[in-house]
């Protein structure tokens, strides 16, 4: 099962029991039980038809706007729609302890793989020993965290201390950190890290719909008025090793440049190209196998998404207490 992107302009029809992306350059029929998800960066339209197949098959539809910015999501109903599960995961929010633990496993996973990120780049002659020193020192305070916002202080601490290692690690004048912004982002590292983020969120809430999780449903990131925060929870983990890898080789490879940007409304956005090479890598991490020291075999990166969602599962039934994936590499 593979994701379909769009770029381009045009209508999504459904054709008998499949459907087809009718553009002025032609259709495209695509294969439907081939397709996980969806994800539209283009102008499209599109019927009620079309989402009720959408619905039959279980594929969410993913809308991004011009700028590359989430909008949305079409989430048919849940197929796997658990009332147990929701109020294991709705005990575990309540409870403070509980909450609190969870949402420190998913700190303490994330900080590991920007560990290994670090580390991986220090033994290649990029000098990052001092920022490791602090990361590391930052680490040992998140046990002693007593509530979910102090925990959510020091991760932001450990971002700031790793984000402050890219300029390092790339050695390139046209792509420089400065500092985060979003919303929009400010320059072109920044307008990387935020759209390659934003893509992550997706696919971890579609691997979400595959279980009986409720992704409304988050611990590190609250429950409120957004639609979905465990997948914002589950993306910590896997973004300093997916996303932010991604980002290293493009530029590193020359592979994204200047060029494959615009400025507008006081921000600094992907165009269209640099859209489609952003995601032609991140379809190729995602398929790439590891091998799983667990399992005792190989699994690709989108795999280990949807095993993450199981392990949580396990923990909210207390069958095995949650241990976030840790790269090995």
């Amino acid at each position: 099962m593979k994701s379909f992107y769009i770029f381009n302009n045009g209508d999504l029809k459904r054709k008998n029991n499949t459907f087809c992306f009718e553009t002025e350059e032609g259709t495209r029929y695509l294969p439907i039980e081939n397709i996980s998800d969806v994800y539209v960066f283009g102008e499209v339209t599109l019927s009620k038809k079309f989402l009720e197949l959408m619905t039959q098959h279980n594929i969410i539809v993913h809308f991004y706007n011009y700028f590359g910015y989430y909008t949305g999501s079409y989430y048919p109903r849940e197929h796997y729609n658990s009332g147990y599960m929701i109020l294991k995961q709705s005990e575990h929010y309540l409870d403070h302890e509980k909450r609190l633990k969870l949402a420190k496993s998913f700190v303490i996973g994330a900080t590991n793989n920007i560990v290994r990120v670090l580390k991986y780049y220090n033994n290649r002659e990029k000098d990052l020993a001092e920022e490791l020193i602090k990361i590391e020192n930052l680490q040992q305070l998140i046990d002693g965290c007593n509530s979910v916002e102090q925990l959510m202080a020091i991760e932001g601490n450990i971002r700031g201390n790793y984000y402050n290692c890219f300029d390092k690690i790339l050695n390139n004048k046209n792509f420089k950190f400065e500092q985060r912004s979003k919303r929009p982002p400010k320059n072109y590292l920044n307008t990387l890290i935020s759209f390659g983020n934003s893509v992550l969120y997706r696919v971890v809430l579609s691997q979400i719909y595959e279980t009986h999780l409720d992704p409304r449903i988050g611990y590190l990131h609250s429950t409120n008025s957004r639609s979905f925060s465990l997948n914002l929870d589950i993306a910590e983990i896997f973004k300093p090793i997916i996303i932010d890898r991604i980002i290293f080789k493009l530029i590193s490879k020359k592979m994204i440049k200047t060029n494959h940007f615009v400025k507008e409304m006081g921000g600094t956005f992907l165009n269209e190209n640099g859209k489609k090479i952003f995601i032609k890598e991140f379809n190729e991490r995602m398929e790439t196998t590891i091998q799983h020291k667990k399992l005792n075999r190989k699994v690709s990166y989108k795999r280990l998404l949807r095993l993450e969602c199981y392990k949580l599962q396990k923990h909210f039934m207390s069958e095995e207490e949650y241990s976030p994936y840790v790269a090995r590499w």
